[in-house]
This record gives C-alpha cells, structure tokens and sequence, in this order.
C-alpha cells in the first residue's frame, strides 16, 4: 500500500492512482489493510488540507498587499 496516493514519471499528478485506488475491489482487502488504507487517506487529506491552507494564505497577504 506504499505506493497510495504517489505521483509517477509517467503520471506526475497522481491521477492515475486515484483512479485506481477509488475502483479496487475492497472485499479483496482484510480489515488490517482496510484500517490501513483509511489511515493513510486521512493522512493524505490532512497533507492537501495543509497545502490549501499555505495557498489560502499566500493568496490573501498577495491580495492585501496589491489592496494598500
């Protein structure tokens, strides 16, 4: 499961593996893996979160510089 989530050379953005990863069947997962797998996408929620919010903050002292 390491490889959940991680761009590629061939697809930087990671969409594939998206792809891949919302169409897996689960009920060839054991609970283990399936605890898992929800741990490190809650993990990986929190990482974009974090990247949205530096965004976010980026953006608005941008905004308010241009604004002054």
């Amino acid at each position: 499961m390491d490889e959940i989530l991680k761009p590629s050379v061939t697809d930087p953005r990671g969409e594939g593996v998206l792809i891949e990863l919302s169409t897996q069947d689960l009920a060839a997962l054991s609970v283990d893996d399936l605890v898992e797998r929800v741990s490190r996408l809650k993990d990986e929620i929190a990482r974009c979160e974090t990247a949205l919010d530096k965004r976010h903050g980026a953006n608005d002292a941008a905004e308010a510089l241009f604004k002054s």
